[in-house]
C-alpha cells in the first residue's frame, strides 16, 4: 500500500508504552534569598537543583524546576510523610517543604510515536530540538495542568492527583491509533537512567 495510509503506525504496533510511577513527590521552596543555601543543602543530599525548564538525577531521585525558586524532587515511596520530614529537617527556616506524594499522579509515556499523540493535546512544542532530554515545562493538557519532563526512558508526566484518572483516560484512547501497550508500574530509579544533560 502507498499513500498516507502505509505512513500511519498500525494498531497493535505498540508505538506507545504507558506506566504509572508511584513516588514520593516534594516541594523545595526557597525563602527569600535562601536559594544558594537550599542549593548547597540540596547538594548535601546528592541531589542537584536543576535551573528553571531542566531536569536533573542521580541514581535514585530525580529534580525537576518550572518555576523560579521552586523544585519538585521525586525519590522511590518510603513511609507517609518521611521524604518530606527527611527535606524538612535538613532545610530546617530555609525553605518550605511541601508533601505532593499524594496531590500528583505520574506516569511515563514512551516510543516512537508518544510525541505526535501528545501534540495533540499540549501546547509546547516538543520536538527533540525544542524540547530535549532534561527539559521540563507546566503546561494545560486536555484542560488540566501538567508538568511534562523529556527524560531518556520517555516523557514523564505530572498531573494533581484529582485530574490523574482523566489524564490517563486520555492517553489511552489518543493512543489506540498508535498502538498502546500497558505496562507494570515503573520505579524512579528507572526514570532516573541517564535522563541528566
Amino acid at each position: 500500500m502507498s499513500g498516507p495510509e502505509s505512513s500511519r503506525p498500525r494498531a497493535g504496533a505498540a508505538g506507545i508504552a504507558l506506566a504509572s510511577c508511584p513516588a514520593d513527590i516534594v516541594e523545595l521552596a526557597a525563602l527569600r534569598e535562601r536559594t544558594g543555601e537550599l542549593e548547597q543543602i540540596a547538594a548535601g543530599q546528592n541531589v542537584t537543583l536543576p535551573l528553571p525548564g531542566g531536569i536533573l538525577a542521580d541514581s535514585a531521585s530525580l529534580a525537576l524546576c518550572v518555576r523560579p525558586d521552586r523544585w519538585l524532587v521525586m525519590a522511590p515511596p518510603a513511609g507517609p510523610g518521611a521524604s518530606a520530614t527527611h527535606w524538612q529537617e535538613a532545610a530546617g527556616a530555609r525553605a518550605a517543604i511541601v508533601d505532593l506524594s499524594s496531590a500528583l499522579g505520574a506516569f511515563l509515556l514512551k516510543g516512537h510515536a508518544a510525541n505526535e499523540m501528545l501534540a495533540r493535546a499540549c501546547r509546547l512544542d516538543l520536538a527533540a530540538g525544542a524540547f530535549p532530554v532534561g527539559r521540563a515545562a507546566a503546561t494545560i493538557m486536555v484542560q488540566v495542568p501538567a508538568i511534562l519532563a523529556r527524560l531518556t526512558p520517555g516523557m514523564l508526566l505530572l498531573t494533581p492527583a484529582t485530574t490523574a484518572q482523566h489524564l490517563r483516560e486520555w492517553l489511552v484512547e489518543a493512543s489506540r491509533p498508535f498502538g498502546l501497550a500497558q505496562l507494570p508500574d515503573t520505579t524512579v530509579s528507572e526514570l532516573c537512567g541517564e535522563s541528566s544533560t
